[in-house]
């Protein structure tokens, strides 16, 4: 029995392979490098190797090399996939130089000296006085990117697997990793851990189930299996349920959701933020690809189920953000409602093709317009602080907005985005999904759609009261801005400028979205 070696093109893949690269490089400079050295090794080797990536991503956009599938299939790479690489860069460019920052906590960094010793013990003392840093949080960021970029463009379910367990590792680790509060980050590191683990179970269970009904692990190859074949529908409908819960757990949706606020909360803030953006568009990424290349000749089976859960997914987001004390909590749950917008996008793929734009392009266009407005968000969070530390407690905002004016409209900024108030990017975002949605009649959804919006802009605005028109309690200790490095300046300017930029002018990232095209089938 010969074996026959599969055909990669390296022309179309090396974006993902320098990533991956530098992360296993960024592995032997902890061994090798002196402790005094890492950091800065680290920082020029992330930011070098997402900006070549990010070039290479560009090159093979503005080429002629779209289109192409390699890896015998379990890659495809198309317009969507490539700008889905370019967002997951750029987004990560703005996470790396977060993890860099070092002046808000005295000199070091957010992340644990020591992650090994129990908190409040000598051990941990002594590494917290030695300052101590774990400067292996960037070749993990390094190796989640790799998988966020593969997930959106695997062409078949075992590569989608690969991915989506490359992608998720690195995030339990770094969730655990703050150095204040370390108790509360172990608990939500641990959470997200147990619940991911039971998720890919799910997923993989139903990826054994899909393979039995069509035979092929190849996306293409079920969608013709779908079109050609009426039995064992059963079969295929539990191979679907069991993937999207996979999927799903990923991007936060009701009811697989419990992980999120606890995670955005018990996070170091610079993973909070990065991870907010980066995971959500991967997953959103993939979920299109499987949805609409894969059982896209099956919309009446899974769509009703997935209008449910954006259904549920919209009202219990914006109505648990309504009642949270904790600005972290509610961005989390906020994000929950923003997950139902998206699958509310979603609901038009294959049928919304006859507005200004597909589906494809709206649920794109989101998840930019979320991207750089969650990042420069919780950027503005890390900035708030007290003798402890952050202080997210929303009682310690109040007067914010007086006490600094500056960071006080930017994070309205963002929030505003983020409600869908006109000449910001999350307007724009919420107009093209829910036309996609009307164009494919899921009116209902539609409806509730508009009704959370409404319940969003309440504690979004509740929040800006807060900052700008309320005094502090006279028991409460209030948050002041510290003085951060450019490094985050540089990351909360860029996503304000984008967030301006996409809300006024959304033609040229509109009409890139659409030469991109749609996903190969």
């Amino acid at each position: 029995m010969s074996f026959t070696a599969p055909s990669i093109s390296y022309a179309v893949l090396w974006p993902v392979l320098v990533v991956l690269g530098v992360a296993c490089v960024g592995v032997v400079v902890e061994a090798f490098v002196p402790r005094a050295l890492r950091q800065q090794a680290q920082l020029a080797l992330a930011v070098g190797g997402l900006l070549a990536a990010l070039g290479g991503t560009i090159a093979i956009g503005a080429g002629d090399s779209l289109g192409t599938r390699t890896a015998e299939g379990a890659v495809v790479v198309d317009g969507p996939g490539v700008f889905l690489w370019g967002l997951v860069l750029v987004v990560s460019l703005g996470g790396v130089l977060l993890f860099a920052e070092r002046r808000l906590e005295g000199g070091v960094s957010v992340f644990a000296g020591q992650a090994a010793a129990l908190p409040g013990t000598t051990a941990e003392r002594a590494a917290a006085t030695r300052g101590l840093d774990h400067t292996e949080v960037y070749p993990l960021l390094m190796f989640a990117v790799s998988g966020m970029m593969l997930f959106p463009v695997a062409g078949d379910l075992l590569m989608l697997f690969v991915a989506l367990e490359v992608l998720s590792l690195p995030l339990y680790l770094l969730t655990g990793l703050a150095r204040r509060r370390r108790l509360l980050s172990q608990e939500a590191a641990l959470k997200y851990f147990l619940l991911g683990a039971f998720s890919s179970g799910f997923f993989v269970y139903g990826i054994a189930l899909v393979y039995g009904y069509a035979g092929t692990m190849s996306l293409t190859g079920i969608s013709a299996a779908v079109a050609d074949d009426d039995s064992h529908h059963v079969l295929l409908l539990l191979g679907m349920g069991l993937m999207a819960v996979g999927l799903l757990f990923k991007t936060g949706a009701v009811p697989f959701h419990s992980w999120t606020p606890d995670v955005y909360q018990g996070a170091p803030t610079p993973v909070t933020a990065w991870m907010s953006a980066a995971t959500k568009i991967a997953a959103f990424g993939a979920m299109l690809r499987l949805f609409y290349v894969a059982f896209g000749q099956d919309l009446d089976s899974w769509r009703p189920a997935l209008g449910l859960i954006a259904v549920l997914t919209m009202l219990l987001g914006a109505t648990f953000a309504v009642v949270q004390a904790d600005v972290k909590r509610m961005l989390a749950y906020s994000a929950v409602a923003h997950t139902g917008f998206l699958l509310t996008g979603l609901l038009g793929v294959g049928e919304g093709d006859e507005g200004p734009f597909t589906s494809t392009e709206a649920v794109l266009f989101y998840l930019t317009a979320y991207g750089v407005a969650s990042l420069g968000a919780f950027a503005v969070v890390s900035l708030v602080r007290g003798a402890n530390g952050e202080a997210n407690g929303l009682a310690r905002w109040a007067g914010l907005g007086r006490r600094s004016p500056l960071v006080g409209g930017v994070f309205a900024f963002f929030l505003l985005s983020m409600a869908g108030i006109p000449l910001t990017a999350g307007f724009v975002g919420k107009w093209a999904v829910f036309a996609v949605a009307l164009d494919a009649g899921q009116w209902p959804v539609v409806v509730f759609a508009i009704a959370s919006s409404i319940v969003a802009v309440f504690f979004y605005v509740r929040v800006i009261l807060l900052m700008f028109f309320t005094e502090p309690a006279a028991d409460v200790v209030a948050g002041e801005v510290a003085t951060p490095s450019y490094l985050t300046s540089a990351v909360i300017a860029l996503t304000a400028l984008a967030t301006l930029v996409l809300g006024v002018v959304p033609g040229p990232v509109l009409d890139l979205l659409g030469d991109a095209g749609g996903f190969i089938g």
